[in-house]
């Protein structure tokens, strides 16, 4: 697992640094070097993750050659995805390293620049993503396949993923724009529609999915592990946004409290608000979308734990985690499926 994680750095590193053919004189390769700058930065951090659910498809369906440029693919419209995300949401830092968007203002303001250095490192970042989203369509179509027919299978797949992930972001954006819901069980059912079309299908399901067809798996197959990632990708998620208001900074290269800062109507606030006191849900729902001292941070914890919400949380996450290992056992062969499984698992708030 360790030499296709590296393997897949590898690759990235390279794509970074090759994909600009249309570059032909030295003014143009430092504006290039300028541009591509904060990709560089992001992608040398990062678990790589998605790659490593692809190798674990590929793997659990019988493939035999590394699907490394399928890794780097994902790794790719990974780092799109968070570039485009960051500026949505205004995040100063990803994985530790400022966002996109501030690096290209930075940058705007040390070669004294015209114009607005904030607008122009918006325009910058937008164009950034673009770019990478366009990189991964090359890799993605390089993969290593069993046959023609796997890889336009595969193809028709990651396609579909980035698809489906920027209407999820359309959905995260809108909840964010929406009342909060009073109701608890449609407050959790809305909360859980944003999450999988935004995070949980393409940050699991469909790599493993894609990892399949790239074996050339049979429908069926292809079918098991959708019914494997989907639970998986919603705990995933679900873990994630408890890092979201209890991670350390340090780890999770975000700000501590961020989803409440960015008002995010995740699961576990819907179960926070359904559980709170009238006093208690009335700070958190001031607190959203809206930055906060370390002791608003402490307190909003403080509600979550002493609430309940976190362990109603916790419950539901095992559930979904149950229901990954019971179609994950049927996979035999296939340790950098366990493996990764194990990885998504460990992670805690």
């Amino acid at each position: 697992m360790d030499n296709f994680r590296a393997a897949v750095t590898d690759r990235l590193t390279r794509s970074l640094e090759e994909s600009a053919p249309f570059v032909d004189d030295n003014l143009a390769r430092i504006v290039w070097r300028e541009f591509i700058t904060p990709a560089r930065e992001l992608a040398a951090s990062g678990k790589r993750t998605r790659a490593l659910l692809i190798a674990a498809g590929h793997e659990a369906c019988g493939g035999k050659v590394p699907p490394v440029h399928a890794g780097v693919a994902a790794e790719l419209y990974q780092m799109s995805a968070l570039v485009h995300d960051d500026i949505i949401d205004d995040s100063p830092t990803r994985r530790g390293v400022p966002a996109a968007h501030r690096n290209f203002a930075t940058s705007h303001r040390g070669l004294s620049m015209l114009g607005d250095s904030a607008i122009f490192g918006t325009k910058a970042a937008i164009l950034l993503g673009d770019l990478l989203l366009s990189l991964a369509a090359v890799e993605i179509e390089m993969a290593e396949a069993s046959d023609a027919e796997s890889l336009a299978r595969a193809r028709r797949l990651f396609h579909e993923m980035t698809a489906e992930t920027a209407y999820g972001q359309y959905l995260d954006l809108r909840a964010e724009s929406t009342c909060l819901n009073d109701h608890r069980e449609a407050a959790i059912n809305e909360s859980l529609i944003v999450l999988r079309h935004k995070s949980a299908r393409y940050s699991v399901e469909l790599p493993l999915m894609i990892g399949g067809a790239l074996a050339g798996a049979s429908e069926s197959d292809i079918a098991r592990l959708s019914e494997l990632g989907r639970p998986l990708g919603i705990a995933f998620q679900l873990r994630d946004d408890e890092l979201g208001i209890f991670g350390n900074p340090e780890d999770t290269g975000k700000p501590a409290g961020g989803d409440i800062t960015e008002g995010k109507h995740t699961v576990l606030l819907a179960l926070t608000r359904a559980h709170a006191s009238d006093a208690d849900r009335k700070f958190v729902d001031d607190a959203l979308g809206r930055p906060l001292s370390s002791d608003d941070v402490s307190r909003i914890r403080r509600i979550v734990v002493d609430s309940g919400a976190f362990a109603e949380h916790e419950d539901m996450i095992a559930a979904y985690e149950r229901a990954a290992l019971e179609v994950a056992a049927q996979f035999t062969a296939a340790p950098i499926l366990g493996s990764v499984m194990t990885e998504l698992e460990n992670r805690r708030a």
